[in-house]
């Protein structure tokens, strides 16, 4: 599959797979910023890039396990969304959950982009089914 993408800076790091499309489901997003994120305050930081996704597919931006493990920094509304139809950058929406600030600094990998399709919906309003679990909720199924 091809997306057009646009650099909207010179330094901008095109995503990229760390073991090539075949072994990896996201690329890295790079920061094109120096930003300290403070903990507990959640920060957007720019890639420098935006995406023309075709209709039928979404990116998603979400959280890389190393600097969640290291450094307790994730991506608060992971998955985040980028529709098909939005032409603006694409920010990374950081939270830093540990003790101490952490600095991005420009080059910096600081997030995963998956491109997945995605089926649009029409509601069928009415009666619904019966399935064996019907209403139960959470706890449920039990241990």
């Amino acid at each position: 599959m091809r997306v057009r993408i646009r650099r909207l800076t010179p330094e901008a790091h095109l995503p990229e797979y760390a073991h090539g499309p075949g072994e990896d489901a996201g690329m890295d997003l790079r920061s094109i910023e120096e930003t300290v994120l403070e903990p507990h305050v959640p920060r957007a930081v720019a890639t420098g890039l935006s995406i023309e996704l075709p209709p039928g597919f979404e990116a998603q931006v979400r959280p890389r396990s190393g600097l969640a493990a290291r450094h307790a920094i994730t991506v608060p509304n992971s998955p985040g969304t980028i529709d098909p139809g939005y032409r603006g950058e694409i920010k990374v929406i950081l939270l830093n959950l540990g003790t101490e600030p952490y600095t991005v600094r420009p080059g910096d990998r600081i997030a995963q982009l998956v491109v997945a399709r995605y089926e649009p919906v029409e509601w069928d309003e009415g009666e619904l089914n019966h399935s064996r679990r019907g209403a139960g909720g959470l706890g449920s199924s039990g241990r």
